[in-house]
């Protein structure tokens, strides 16, 4: 009977971190270049029950087959899938199709340096002529943080990266991509940090000036999600009220 209990309160916290990761979902599904999380549910490894001390058996200990311990979280993943690209009309707005990543120099409250990467390209030019992130990091080029020169009037740049500033050439962004994504920690809403194990390579990937990738989130999906996890809740607050409810009852008729 307390098993019951155990099962459905794994049961029931598994579905509470769930309901965090859609609800995380939902609250960036405008965030620009923002990549969809999930989760999975694994089962707790089954273990045999044994009858002991039964005199129906001779009190010999027996198999009565396998328990199952209840429901865990399994393992959260991220979805890659390409986000539409919305159009801006702003000249320092760019999307990235395909696989790879704007590389940004970004410091910490430390005081702290390191290579970050987004697929956000929601940028802008601060007083020093520095094509910055919103947050004021730097964005890098080939050649280092990309410097613009002052009074510009013109801004282009190819799908190669090559960025042109009144038909001169400047630089080049400098992208990355990666053999594997899984070596990617998230940062923030939309930034990303390497673990150890990470290997960069070539990216296959196109920038387009003048439009930002929105988020892969669907709402109505999440929404619907979002629905079924508070059903299954409910359903493991049910059972847990029926077991404490049968327990009452039993200590109760032990009572007279």
């Amino acid at each position: 009977m307390v098993k019951g209990l155990y099962t459905s309160y794994t049961g029931m916290v598994n579905q509470q971190y769930r309901l965090d990761v859609v609800s995380n979902n939902l609250a960036n599904a405008t965030t620009t270049g923002f990549k969809k999380e999930g989760c999975t549910t694994q089962a707790f490894d089954s273990v045999y029950g044994i009858k002991i001390k039964d005199a129906t058996v001779g009190r010999l200990n027996q198999n009565i087959g396998r328990l199952s311990l209840g429901a865990k979280i399994g393992e959260t993943y991220r979805s890659w899938n390409q986000g539409s690209l919305i159009s801006t009309g702003s000249k320092y707005d760019f999307a990235l199709s395909g696989n790879g990543f704007f590389n940004i120099s970004f410091t910490n409250k430390a005081g702290e340096t390191t290579t970050m990467y987004t697929r956000d390209g929601s940028f802008q030019m601060n007083a020093e002529g520095y094509l910055v992130t919103k947050d004021g990091d730097y964005v890098l080029g080939e050649s280092g943080p990309i410097q613009l020169p002052a009074n510009i009037s013109e801004l282009g740049v190819e799908p190669s990266g090559e960025i042109y500033a009144d038909g001169q050439y400047i630089d080049t962004f400098e992208l990355t991509d990666f053999e594997d994504y899984d070596y990617l920690e998230m940062y923030g809403e939309n930034l990303f940090t390497t673990v150890e194990g990470a290997t960069e390579k070539e990216p296959s990937i196109a920038v387009t000036q003048g439009y930002l990738e929105a988020s892969n989130i669907n709402v109505v999906s999440e929404m619907v999600d979002m629905i079924t996890i508070a059903r299954e809740y409910e359903s493991g607050q049910k059972v847990m009220n029926a077991i404490d409810e049968m327990l009452g009852r039993m200590v109760n008729i032990s009572e007279l």
